[in-house]
């Protein structure tokens, strides 16, 4: 029999007896704490309980820790007591049965068992977290009768693991032993990913998540969320934190988040963040939802008649990284009355000395901000335009439409419609 098993789960230690050095019984084992370690939590020591009282071994002075036996190397008497630490984590306390983050399934899991293995040095460490009805079944003591019937009927109940390397801990309790690798899986998750994260976020964790990634990164997600879904998550941050998350959004996306909230709040928010970008957003918010203006992004890329295909393209390289998307470079008068639309590709193909008067193609489609969004999706149908200007009632030009946001405010209609078709031919 090994002193510690090879892979051990935690249901199969609680509530056992442990037994000193004497063979007699001290006491039952109530929890396991951990420590951190490199790169996983290790068993530090276990808590037992009798007559009332809890009692804190070190896991070096245990003789065995298996799913048969748990056993210390003397007498509870002559062992030493730890004192219960401030920052103590306990697997059954703090992490058993609660909610974390599968970073690599993108979703939330109930934690329902936890899996240690050997580390190393030989101690024990805390290797993956099973989500699975296996870690149901192990605790209730039904799972080898499962197994039985499900190896006679042929059809195994498969085992659902996380390895802890791709989980993030939702408790604040954890923040100490969260690595640093699961942060960063987080704000390095696609925006999709993480958006469907926080939408699926218990009301009282979401701030602890938020807290944990980069505003760029939580900017991203919640432009990908319906606008008050990410007005719901901004509401429960502080003001402060809010109003950067709200500088990272492109000016149309955060213009439409706060349009779900209170007027008293958006304009709290509004006034702690960087003037600049507040002012865009206010800009923004002013236009009718349902036209060219409520939709448009008012942050482009343009340059005067003058500049050359090299100057065209240092204005990408100085700007894009905070362009949400760019398909067009726009030429733009010193009124600001649109001139002319060059694409990327035709800038990348041109020579750098040629002026982009040569490469733009004039008299660009356009809309007003007054137009009906049924106006945007026509010019992008029947031209396969990427984006389409959005001009004032004097010229000038105020925002592009993308594409994208156009197909993305007609779509849901879209669905609906065809859902309504095959209804009616049933």
């Amino acid at each position: 029999m090994s002193q510690h098993a090879k892979d051990l789960f935690l249901s199969a230690v609680l509530d056992r007896s442990v037994i000193s050095r004497s063979g007699r019984e001290v006491g039952r084992l109530f929890d396991v704490a951990m420590s951190p370690g490199d790169p996983l939590p290790v068993v530090h020591h276990i808590l037992v309980k009798a007559n009332g009282e809890t009692r804190r071994v070190a896991f070096s002075d245990l003789a065995m820790f298996n799913d048969v036996v748990v056993s210390l190397k003397g007498e509870p008497e002559t062992l030493p007591n730890l004192p219960e630490s401030e920052n103590e984590v306990l697997m059954r306390r703090d992490i058993l049965d609660k909610q974390i983050v599968d970073v690599d399934g993108a979703r939330v899991v109930r934690v329902n068992d936890l899996k240690l293995a050997l580390s190393p040095d030989g101690g024990l460490c805390l290797s993956a977290v099973d989500i699975g009805f296996r870690g149901i079944l192990r605790r209730l003591g039904y799972l080898r009768a499962w197994d039985f019937l499900g190896g006679a009927m042929k059809r195994q109940l498969a085992s659902k693991e996380i390895d802890w390397l791709l989980v993030q801990p939702l408790d604040a309790n954890l923040t100490n032993l969260t690595l640093t690798v699961t942060r960063d899986k987080l704000s390095d998750m696609h925006p999709a990913d993480l958006a469907n994260i926080l939408a699926q976020l218990p009301h009282g964790n979401v701030s602890a998540v938020l807290n944990s990634i980069d505003v760029e990164a939580a900017g991203e997600a919640m432009g990908e969320m319906e606008p008050e879904d990410s007005s719901r998550l901004l509401s429960q941050m502080e003001s402060s934190h809010a109003a950067d998350v709200l500088e990272e959004m492109p000016p149309d996306e955060a213009a439409d988040v706060l349009a779900e909230l209170p007027d008293e709040k958006a304009q709290e928010l509004l006034a702690q963040m960087d003037p600049e970008d507040a002012e865009k957003v206010q800009e923004l918010l002013e236009h009718e939802d349902d036209s060219a203006g409520g939709l448009m992004n008012n942050e482009f890329l343009f340059v005067p008649p003058a500049a050359t295909a090299d100057d065209a393209l240092a204005q990408v390289r100085l700007l894009g990284a905070e362009m949400d998307s760019i398909y067009y470079i726009y030429v733009l008068d010193p009124d600001e009355q649109l001139l002319g639309v060059a694409s990327l590709k035709r800038l990348l193909l041109a020579r750098g000395s040629d002026p982009i008067s040569g490469i733009m193609s004039r008299n660009p489609k356009s809309v007003q901000v007054d137009s009906s969004l049924e106006d945007v999706l026509e010019l992008v149908v029947q031209y396969k335009l990427a984006s389409v200007p959005v001009l004032e009632e004097d010229g000038k030009m105020a925002g592009i439409v993308t594409s994208d946001d156009i197909i993305e405010h007609f779509l849901p209609f879209a669905l609906r419609w065809k859902q309504y078709k095959a209804m009616r031919n049933f």
